[in-house]
């Protein structure tokens, strides 16, 4: 069994080569200033421009509408769009907080910061209360 997959999967790979289409491209691509890390643990992720992992909230029930306000957003800052960051595309966004400031959404899903994360790579926010994830593409 094990060389018939072998054997299927080395026709995958010469027919994709033959497309000239690298694996890379077959998947999702994400726009900037967005990026992609990979751990061991979450696997693939979303990351900012310089590596800081980006998270979800599970309470923003609505699309494009952020719940986590005041103490809320200290502890986990919204990703903003900076000066000089290209237009979002889709299925980025930047949407409209409650207090006028923007913020990118990724699907709709509103995305922000662990302010305990202090370098890049670290995700020391995945899982918080249970309703803090790592957001992936």
């Amino acid at each position: 069994m094990a060389h018939k997959i072998g054997k299927v999967l080395s026709l995958v790979v010469v027919l994709v080569a033959g497309l000239g289409v690298s694996a890379i491209s077959l998947a999702e691509e994400v726009p900037s200033p967005l990026k992609t890390a990979t751990s061991q643990k979450l696997g693939t992720y979303l990351v900012d421009s310089r590596g800081m992992t980006l998270y979800i909230y599970d309470k923003d029930k609505d699309a494009g509408k952020s719940t986590c306000n005041e103490a809320c957003a200290k502890a986990w800052p919204p990703f903003a769009p900076k000066a000089g960051d290209p237009a979002a595309k889709a299925p980025l966004s930047v949407m409209t907080r409650d207090d006028g400031t923007k913020q990118y959404a990724y699907k709709g899903k509103p995305l922000y910061y662990y302010g305990k994360d202090g370098k890049s790579g670290e995700a020391t926010g995945e899982g918080r209360g249970k309703v803090w994830w790592v957001i992936k593409p």
